[in-house]
């Protein structure tokens, strides 16, 4: 590599899909420019943010983050800025306005045009921006994916069509589209020979897949993890994030048939209450989710669960809590991803008048993570003396002549071990807990044999 090759720097906000898309903007300007990834921006000759516009204030923090780049920029003017993202999505012309030193903008789906962004910058010194949502074009002028060890993310459909009353994802990202079924498995085949053992699959609504065969027919996501699980090298499949009206019995039906299908879902429900899933137009009810989970808990009899909660939904009821609060005791989540409402823009939900105290929904969602990391140290505990198939990933920073590897549970495990395990499955005996979410093993008892 050239010692005069340009430098990005990528700072990612937000989900598994943003890692993903950060991933790809680096190979992008790699393939087309030989520009290398940093980890220090004040080295960098393009800084480069990819926002998410989930939480509340989240434009805020892009503009403060920008204010920041603002003075590197001053100090290295040839330095070019970029935003993409769902932020960007939603808010590009604000950002020129507000930030009239950014030279891109740019949304989710047109990300695999920045190197054309790039070079349209440098040519006319004026900023640029493209927030359009072209279908699935983004994946055809990818390139190749480059990845550092054994464990890699894969988007399979973007966007979302469910509307959910408080969600802003189909605003920024799109209605769903689906990759065609020969492109995700092509992509899948380009990591394995990398050495990637585990695959996550990703998307907004991830189980909503219906990707075309190359013969015109639709794949579903249960085909998809059956086809998935066949291939050479795979060793472990996750999903995330899923949705209760797409969850159906063929894909239960996969955890008592697949075993290289992860012991762990992550299935979103947001709430308990029936009154305020039909406020945030979940369109299913507490009855119908726990019905799937019932199914599920059935074919995988040692599956974990977690989930994603909404606190303080507009006019929520001690009721409507109390309701939340059964489900999870019923449901007995491992853990979970739990946030006060907040507005966002243009969505219904940001209309709605609410009769809740902050100190009310603060108070609420204490309690929730309180029970729920109660849960999650229990399972913890549950698995000192169990045997684990464990993915080898790296050798610990923390203990000389240890190993880090991940169980199906997302533990994080430390065991004694050397480098040569690293992209291998091994049994381990689980010995104590290191905190909430580690476990510490013996040496393996079982090494998988790669043939």
């Amino acid at each position: 590599m050239s010692t005069t090759s340009k430098k990005v720097y990528i700072e990612t906000q937000g989900c598994q899909m943003n890692e993903y898309d950060s991933s790809r903007m680096a190979d992008l300007l790699g393939a087309s420019h030989g520009m290398v990834r940093t980890f220090n921006p004040e080295e960098a000759d393009v800084l480069l943010m990819n926002t998410c516009s989930i939480r509340e204030k989240a434009e805020e923090k892009v503009f403060s983050a920008l204010g920041r780049w603002r003075k590197l920029k001053e100090k290295r003017p040839e330095m070019v800025i970029g935003v993409g993202g769902c932020v960007a999505s939603q808010e590009g012309e604000t950002i020129r306005k507000r930030a009239p030193y950014v030279d891109m903008v740019f949304g989710p789906q047109t990300l695999h045009r920045l190197p054309k962004l790039f070079d349209e910058r440098n040519k006319n010194k004026i900023a640029v921006m493209d927030i359009s949502f072209p279908e699935n074009e983004k994946f055809d002028f990818l390139p190749e994916p480059k990845v550092e060890g054994c464990k890699a993310y894969i988007s399979i459909m973007e966007g979302c069509s469910k509307y959910c009353s408080f969600c802003v994802v189909p605003y920024t990202r799109g209605e769903e589209i689906s990759r065609p079924f020969d492109d995700v498995i092509a992509e899948i085949a380009h990591l394995t020979s990398q050495g990637v053992r585990e695959i996550t699959l990703l998307g907004q609504n991830v189980n909503g897949y219906r990707g075309t065969f190359h013969n015109g027919d639709i794949c579903s996501f249960a085909e998809l993890i059956k086809h998935i699980a066949d291939m050479e090298g795979i060793g472990r499949i996750r999903y995330t994030t899923s949705h209760p009206l797409e969850f159906s019995d063929d894909l239960i039906a996969a955890y008592a048939e697949i075993p290289k299908l992860a012991s762990h879902v992550h299935l979103p429900v947001q709430s308990g209450s029936d009154a305020i899933l039909a406020a945030m137009k979940r369109n299913h009810t507490a009855a119908d989710y726990l019905a799937r989970i019932k199914k599920l808990k059935a074919a995988r009899p040692d599956i974990l669960i977690s989930s994603d909660f909404i606190i303080g939904f507009p006019n929520e009821t001690d009721d409507d809590f109390m309701a939340t609060m059964n489900l999870i005791a019923e449901v007995d989540y491992d853990h979970s991803f739990s946030f006060i409402f907040s507005k966002r823009p243009g969505t219904p939900a940001a209309e709605l008048s609410d009769s809740v105290s902050e100190e009310t929904k603060k108070q609420r969602l204490v309690i929730l993570k309180d029970h729920i990391k109660k849960n999650t140290l229990r399972k913890t505990r549950d698995m000192i003396g169990t045997t684990q198939r464990i993915l080898v990933e790296k050798v610990s920073d923390r203990q000389e002549g240890y190993m880090v590897g991940s169980a199906d549970n997302l533990r994080v495990v430390y065991f004694p071990a050397d480098a040569s395990l690293i992209g291998r499955f091994v049994d381990v005996v689980i010995t104590e807990e290191a905190n909430v979410n580690a476990v510490r093993a013996t040496a393996p008892i079982w090494v998988e044999d790669l043939g």
